[in-house]
C-alpha cells in the first residue's frame, strides 16, 4: 500500500496540522517505538515524558500539549487525540483492504426467494435461505449462514463462519467477527423424572445499528419474546448473551462475560472481562462492573461495582455473605464497646 501524506490525512479527518503537509506516513505506530515514517498519538497525560524523545514523523496531540509537541516536530492538533486515532485507524484499514466487489461466489448458495441487494458481496460456501434480506453494501466472508427470514441491514460485515439464525435481525453497519452465532437456542429445559425436557425457543434476536460482536460470541434467541441488543453495543470475543436478555444502547462488554437469561442491562454500561450477571436481574443505565465480578442482585443506581468472593460450600457461603454485609456495622459496635470499656 502506498504511503499517505499528512495532507491526505488532514483532508480526510480534519485537525490542525503544524508541520510539513508533504511528509509521507507509512504506518500508525505506538508513541514509544514510532519512527520517522510513522504517525502516533498522545492521549494519556502520564505519557508526556515520552513525547520529547519520540522519533515519530507526526504526533496527534490535544491543544493542552500542542506547544510542547511542536518543539519536537510535526503535529496534528485535535480536541480528542484518542478519537482521532480511532478514526485514523478506520481510514487506514479501508485503504489497506478495500471492500470486495459486489457479487456472489460460485460456491455460495442463495435461495431464489432471498432478497439480496445488487451491491452485496457474498463469499465462498455461504448459504442464504428463503426470505432472508441482505441490505445494500453487505460483505459476507466465507461460510456465512443467514437463516430463513433473517435480516441484515445496510453495510453489514459478517466474518468467516458467522451464523444468523432464522428470523433474527441485525441493524445497519453491524460488524460480526468470525464464529459469532446469532440466534442459537437459549438454554431452556424442564426437569422431570430425572431427565431434562427441551423447551423450544420460539423467539428471535433483534440487534440494533452500529453493533460489533466479537469472535465466537453467542447471542441466544428468546424462549417466547426476543433477545434484544440496542444500538451501538460492543461485545468482545467469547461473550455469552442468554435468552430474553435485553442490552441497552452503547453498552460494552469485555471478553468472556456471561449474561444469564432474562437479565436487563441498561444503556452506557461497561462490564469487565469474565464478569457474570445472573438471570432476571436488572442493571440501571451507567453501571460499570469490574472484571471477574459476579452480579447476584439488581443494581438500581449508576456507579462502579466490584466484588470477588471465595468459592465454598453454598450454606457456608450464605452464612458468611450475610455476616460480611454487616461487617461495617459490627466494626462500629466493637469500636464503641472498646471506647466505653472500663479500664
Amino acid at each position: 500500500m502506498p504511503p499517505a501524506s499528512l495532507a491526505d490525512i488532514q483532508a480526510a479527518l480534519g485537525g490542525t496540522l503544524h508541520g510539513d503537509p508533504h511528509r509521507r506516513i507509512e504506518r500508525i505506530a505506538p508513541l514509544a517505538s514510532a519512527g520517522p515514517g510513522d504517525i502516533t498519538f498522545l492521549s494519556n497525560p502520564r505519557l508526556r515524558h515520552q513525547l520529547q524523545g519520540s522519533q515519530a514523523g507526526c504526533v496527534i496531540v490535544s491543544p493542552a500539549v500542542a506547544d510542547l509537541a511542536r518543539q519536537r516536530g510535526d503535529t496534528l492538533e485535535t480536541p480528542d487525540p484518542y478519537l482521532y486515532y480511532a478514526r485514523l485507524s478506520q481510514w487506514w484499514a479501508a485503504r489497506m483492504a478495500p471492500a470486495p466487489s459486489p457479487g456472489v461466489h460460485p460456491t455460495a448458495i442463495v435461495d431464489p426467494q432471498a432478497e439480496v441487494h445488487p451491491s452485496v458481496s457474498i463469499g465462498p460456501l455461504c448459504t442464504i435461505e428463503a426470505g432472508a434480506v441482505l441490505g445494500s453494501g453487505c460483505r459476507l466472508a466465507a461460510r456465512v449462514h443467514v437463516g430463513a427470514g433473517a435480516v441484515v441491514g445496510a453495510d453489514g460485515r459478517l466474518g468467516v463462519g458467522v451464523v444468523i439464525g432464522s428470523g433474527c435481525s441485525v441493524g445497519d453497519r453491524a460488524i460480526l467477527h468470525p464464529g459469532a452465532v446469532i440466534g442459537a437456542d437459549g438454554f431452556g429445559f424442564a426437569p422431570a423424572g430425572g431427565a431434562w425436557h427441551k423447551i423450544e425457543q420460539l423467539g428471535s434476536v433483534r440487534i440494533g445499528c452500529d453493533v460489533e460482536v466479537g469472535a465466537n460470541t453467542c447471542i441466544d434467541r428468546g424462549a417466547l419474546g426476543d433477545t434484544v441488543v440496542g444500538d451501538g453495543v460492543k461485545l468482545d470475543n467469547l461473550v455469552q448473551i442468554g435468552h430474553n436478555v435485553q442490552v441497552g444502547a452503547h453498552t460494552a462488554m469485555a471478553g468472556c462475560v456471561g449474561v444469564a437469561g432474562s437479565a436487563v442491562i441498561g444503556a452506557h454500561c461497561t462490564i469487565g472481562g469474565g464478569a457474570v450477571v445472573l438471570g432476571h436481574l436488572e442493571l440501571a443505565d451507567g453501571v460499570h462492573v469490574s472484571a471477574a465480578t459476579v452480579i447476584t442482585r439488581s443494581i438500581r443506581e449508576a456507579g462502579h461495582y466490584s466484588g470477588v468472593y471465595p468459592f465454598e460450600d453454598n450454606a457456608a457461603w450464605e452464612r458468611n455473605a450475610a455476616t460480611l454485609r454487616r461487617l461495617h456495622e459490627l466494626r462500629g459496635r466493637v469500636r464503641d464497646l472498646e471506647k466505653n470499656r472500663t479500664p
